[in-house]
């Protein structure tokens, strides 16, 4: 969460003349609803029901696009093991505590997680959750640190991994 995945995907995208494809947005367009009102209204485990059912048919369809996922994705179902399947590439974009900080503080009300009542801090709460999922999140075939940099450095830093 914060560290760019759907821009960074779109200019990717771009870069490479495939479609963007975000999954957030499928299930809000399959559902007719944003990703806050559908955890609101039906829970995070329909959602993430809804994610795991949504990431198996985009992946089975056997088709060149690049994918923006949500921070949780990898982390719930054996989502980080589709990500693993032969013909699937995929990145972790890796940011300190402190880029994550910087990037989210001023977009809590879009974002659900960060909603829930609690007593943490934002730096509290985004540490907690890498901690939580960072074995998922090193399951990606690649990592890149996205630190300091601008989109169009890591989308060339991913356009070369796709290379090798």
């Amino acid at each position: 969460m914060g560290v760019g995945k759907t821009t960074i995907a779109k200019n990717l995208a771009n870069a490479l003349h495939l479609p963007h494809l975000d999954l957030d947005q499928k299930i809000e367009d399959k559902l007719q609803s944003t990703v806050s009102s559908i955890f609101e209204q039906k829970g995070e485990i329909f959602f993430r029901k809804q994610e795991h059912l949504l990431l198996h048919e985009l992946i089975e369809a056997d088709e060149a696009f690049v994918l923006s996922l949500g921070g949780g994705t990898p982390c719930y179902a054996n989502n980080h093991e589709i990500l693993q399947q032969e013909g699937v590439e995929s990145f972790y974009l890796k940011a300190s505590i402190k880029t994550l900080v910087e990037h989210l503080e001023n977009k809590k009300a879009h974002r659900p997680l960060l909603n829930q009542n609690s007593d943490d801090t934002l730096e509290t709460f985004i540490a907690k959750h890498l901690f939580d999922r960072s074995y998922f999140y090193h399951q990606a075939k690649h990592i890149i640190s996205v630190d300091n940099k601008s989109i169009s450095t890591i989308v060339d830093e991913i356009k070369q991994q796709l290379k090798n």
